[in-house]
């Protein structure tokens, strides 16, 4: 279950390890997981891992909704596929992007562009319930930042 294809290398190893290759390579990174991601997770560290080692978006059928809003306030990108059985389109070594974030707003799906190793691609909306002033969070990198810009105002 804690093994993932490294896309630097084409090999299969630790998710742990796979994001620090990421990070050291300057290569964003997302998970994509199943039903109510983060159960069990309530805690901020859960949530604080995946910003650390790099990671822009969680990608998920659903949350839990602590560690979802979580995952807000550390700037990251917690979306759920509009329709679950696009879950089964992703594959290991897919590019990952998701586009819209220019227009990010309350309500306002992204799309969710995965190009295939074969060169195919797939788009499909993800969704999203951030308001505004946890857009204001991932637009600072995370809550505490926007609260230290506040501050300093």
């Amino acid at each position: 279950m804690n093994s993932i294809k490294n896309v630097v290398s084409g090999e299969f190893g630790p998710v742990p390890g796979t994001a620090r290759d990421y990070k050291a390579a300057g290569i964003g990174w997302v998970v994509v997981g199943d039903e109510n991601y983060g159960e069990g997770s309530s805690r901020e560290h859960a949530a604080l891992e995946p910003r650390h080692l790099g990671g822009k978006a969680i990608i998920v059928r659903s949350f839990a909704r602590i560690h979802e809003t979580n995952l807000k306030k550390q700037g990251m990108l917690p979306l759920v596929f509009a329709n679950p059985a696009d879950y089964d389109k992703v594959q290991p070594g897919d590019k990952v992007s998701v586009l819209g974030l220019t227009n990010f707003a309350p309500g306002v799906p992204f799309t969710c562009k995965l190009t295939h190793q074969d060169g195919s691609v797939d788009e499909f909306p993800l969704n999203h319930t951030f308001n505004d002033n946890q857009i204001g969070w991932f637009k600072a990198g995370s809550a505490l930042n926007k609260m230290k810009d506040e501050a300093s105002a």
